[in-house]
């Protein structure tokens, strides 16, 4: 039996529900957190950047079962794995934030983190970065997709 994939979901997916660009995909993935098919997991940042959004943004959330979601938050271990990221120049100090999202993922083992962010989390040269310093501190691998990769296909 396969077990639930838990699928760290950063802001730009959950406000790409609402996006022309983005928003199949993304209501394609809120929809398999809500059918219990994976586990959303959202960070106590997720929530921080979602206050100020528009109530329909934050609203995409309390559409999915607390059964299917997991709220994991900003430890100083992944603080410092977060500065890791920073010191290694996989991401500028100004985007602290970015590098705490992938490090919040890492530090929660969950099996993929999902954004539509490609200047500085869904590019290959920076998760090439962010695995490198993450096998030198001991930590595993992180799968770091757009939506559309990790939702399937509907004639699976």
């Amino acid at each position: 039996m396969k077990m639930k994939s838990h699928i760290y979901t950063d802001t730009s997916v959950i406000g790409g529900c609402l996006d022309d660009e983005f928003s199949e995909w993304s209501e394609r993935l809120m929809a398999h957190f809500r059918s219990g098919s994976a586990t959303i997991v959202v960070s106590d940042l997720t929530l921080l950047e979602l206050e100020g959004a528009p109530g329909n943004v934050r609203a995409v959330l309390d559409r999915i079962s607390p059964e299917n979601r997991e709220d994991v938050e900003l430890t100083s271990e992944a603080r410092d794995l977060a500065d890791a990221y920073i010191t290694a120049g996989v991401v500028a100090p100004g985007k602290l934030v970015d590098a705490q999202h992938i490090a919040v993922a890492v530090v929660s083992r969950v099996d993929v983190l999902v954004s539509w962010n490609f200047k500085h989390i869904v590019n290959l040269t920076r998760i090439h970065g962010f695995n490198a310093v993450n096998l030198r501190e001991g930590y595993p691998v992180l799968e770091i997709r757009t939506p559309q990769e990790v939702v399937p296909d509907e004639e699976d």
